[in-house]
């Protein structure tokens, strides 16, 4: 079974809530829609791929800016701080972890359980 990946994007319009769209060994192929600054965390035990679909955003590094525009993928290295920043609507795919919380080590308000489109 083929999945369309726009389609999905087009199915809701709620940001900062990854769904999960596809499964592989343990690992999720996760969408979200995202705008605006997102709060600092860190994954101790894993990487992170971002892979822009549409849009612009910054992962923001204690040290550093890495900008990302449409068709770019960016892997933040596991147990490193770090801050997305979506300049407008942005929509992007992340391949992690199946159990991977999207606040890492920070917890709080802004976490979401995965959803499954």
């Amino acid at each position: 079974m083929a999945i369309n990946v726009t389609e999905k994007f087009n199915a809701f319009s709620d940001r900062w809530q990854p769904k999960r769209i596809a499964g592989l060994n343990d690992y999720d192929v996760r969408i979200a829609k995202i705008e605006g600054e997102f709060v600092w965390h860190a994954h101790p035990d894993t990487d992170e791929l971002f892979l822009i679909w549409k849009g612009a955003m910054d992962i923001q590094y204690r040290d550093r800016t890495v900008s990302l525009k449409e068709g770019d993928l960016h892997v933040v290295p596991k147990g490193t701080d770090h801050r997305p920043v979506a300049h407008g609507e942005c929509w992007i795919m992340m391949i992690e972890p199946s159990d991977t919380v999207n606040t890492g080590d920070t917890g709080g308000e802004r976490t979401r359980a995965v959803e499954t489109l």
